[in-house]
């Protein structure tokens, strides 16, 4: 008789999962596990850690009403292996499985321990694609193979055709592409910003909470306020509430931010994505439903569908092309210590502090605040970009390394010499001026380059294009900050560098993290 064993990870919640696909409950055993290993890899903030752990409870209590035989394993088991490895070894003295079929993992780290399996237990392990996405890893490949730079936009065209989402026949709805010149608005505070909903915790999740608290209250971040969705019911309920409430603003919003306002106009799903409660390609169709209602504007519906079926399948497209050694990447030959603010929010930077502190409140900050606030401050200071992508695959619950590392190494540090994107994403703080109103509290001044009160992102963008240009210079996108920079007087030129010299400075005898 055959026995078969579905091991399910902690992101792959979902029924639709291609190890399910022809299963019997009647010979099948699921098996799930928490497991010590996953959860300190890296020392993921608390409310990711408790997010996930409620989530793979209610999703097994979810199975076996469904009629699924599970076996799970809770981190407080004491008989508890602490690894995925060791978990399948006790499983398989459990059920005797005569073969394993498990749903690929997704990331290099946890794939390398399922291939290893077979050899380990000797008996037949079938890894399947994860078809929860759109495309492929030959797919990606396919495309990929026949250009000479990968670019998103047209990888994005063909799962726009491919996919047929806001498309009339072979044209694209709106008679474009892409509407992102319609989304640079920046915020105004008013009453009718939307909120995302809150979840109370159940019995369950209250457990969770209890537990992490005891064995990862010393991570950086606060359990306080966790209100997450935990089941693909409340999910689905923060699904709607955004398509009815902020989907509207999100296209003319998307890059703004204002103090105090973590959410805005943001979706605030990805979570939910990335552990498998929502589908992405059936959230894309009830954006494209909303448009077609009438109900939102064509920015706000493509530029919310770029985002999944553009940038979220292109980074996962690289990550998995590029393979393990993407992480050691350093282009730019940064160096530089992260500061140990960026593990306390406590810094006189107002857009730094805000970005930061919400970060350890909520788990979660918006693209934007990732970018160009978090992120261009690092590329700025010439920080070593995987001290910023372990801190960013710490810090929030959407984080999993095969979409953060693209993102943060390889969009946002420039770490990968332009695989990724076309230009490293570097501004003074007039973009962040524009974009927000964290400026007008800041103790610094935007419009001051030099002094002791010129906001720092101003000398440091030029400084990073100064000391930059033998790796920058030839790259045509960045020809206008060469030209503006070669035009500046020479006493200027040095005015800003050492500015920026006497802030980094400064920055380098700051506390370290020490976690």
């Amino acid at each position: 008789m055959e026995r078969v064993l579905i091991p399910i990870l902690g992101d792959q919640l979902s029924f639709h999962l291609s190890s399910l696909a022809d299963a019997d409950p009647d010979d099948t055993t699921i098996l799930m596990m928490e497991v010590v290993e996953e959860a300190t890899y890296v020392r993921h903030h608390p409310k990711k850690i408790a997010f996930l752990f409620a989530a793979m409870r209610h999703h097994a209590a979810a199975l076996e009403e469904a009629g699924w035989s599970v076996d799970y394993v809770r981190l407080d088991d004491p008989d508890n292996a602490g690894s995925f490895t060791g978990e399948i070894a006790r499983a398989v003295e459990r059920h005797d499985p005569t073969r394993i079929v498990v749903t690929e993992a997704g990331e290099w780290r946890v794939q390398v321990m399922l291939e290893a399996w077979e050899t380990i237990f000797g008996i037949p392990v079938a890894i399947r694609p994860d078809t929860r996405f759109i495309c492929s890893h030959d797919r990606f490949n396919a495309w990929a193979d026949d250009r000479r730079e990968l670019r998103m936009e047209f990888f994005y065209r063909e799962m726009r055709r491919e996919t047929g989402l806001l498309m009339d026949g072979a044209k694209p709805v709106g008679g474009k592409w892409n509407f992102d010149r319609d989304n640079r608005k920046p915020a105004r505070r008013d009453l009718l910003i939307p909120r995302p909903l809150s979840f109370k915790p159940d019995a369950v999740t209250q457990d969770v909470l209890a537990l992490v608290a005891d064995r990862f209250g010393d991570h950086v971040g606060t359990l306080d306020g966790f209100d997450f969705a935990v089941t693909r019911k409340d999910a689905l309920r923060q699904q709607r509430a955004f398509l009815t409430h902020a989907l509207p603003g999100f296209g003319d919003n998307q890059d703004a931010m204002l103090t105090g306002e973590p959410y805005l106009w943001h979706a605030v799903l990805s979570p939910y994505i990335n552990a498998g409660l929502l589908d992405p390609l059936d959230l894309c169709k009830a954006v494209e439903k909303e448009y077609d209602a009438g109900k939102v504007p064509i920015n706000a519906a493509e530029g919310f569908i770029r985002q999944i079926i553009g940038w979220r399948e292109f980074v996962r497209g690289i990550y998995w092309r590029e393979g393990p050694d993407y992480v050691t990447r350093n282009f730019l030959g940064a160096k530089r210590d992260l500061p140990g603010f960026y593990w306390t929010g406590e810094t006189d930077m107002h857009c730094l502090s805000q970005a930061i502190g919400q970060t350890l409140d909520h788990a979660y900050a918006h693209h934007i605040q990732r970018l160009m606030v978090t992120g261009n401050f690092a590329l700025l200071i010439g920080a070593e970009p995987q001290q910023v992508h372990r801190w960013y695959l710490e810090v929030y619950a959407d984080a999993y390394e095969w979409v953060e590392l693209p993102n943060t190494l390889g969009m946002s540090q420039f770490g990968d010499g332009g695989l990724l994107g076309s230009k490293p994403y570097a501004s003074s703080g007039a973009y962040i001026d524009r974009m927000s109103d964290y400026c007008g509290p800041c103790r610094y001044d935007v419009k001051q380059r030099t002094g002791p009160d010129a906001c720092p992102f101003n000398a440091l963008y030029w400084d990073f294009i100064a000391r930059n240009r033998e790796k920058l210079g030839n790259n045509p996108r960045m020809a206008m900050p060469y030209r503006t920079w070669d035009k500046m007087a020479e006493e200027t030129r040095q005015e800003l560098r050492g500015q920026a010299k006497g802030f980094l400075q400064a920055l380098d005898k700051l506390p370290k993290y020490a976690g």
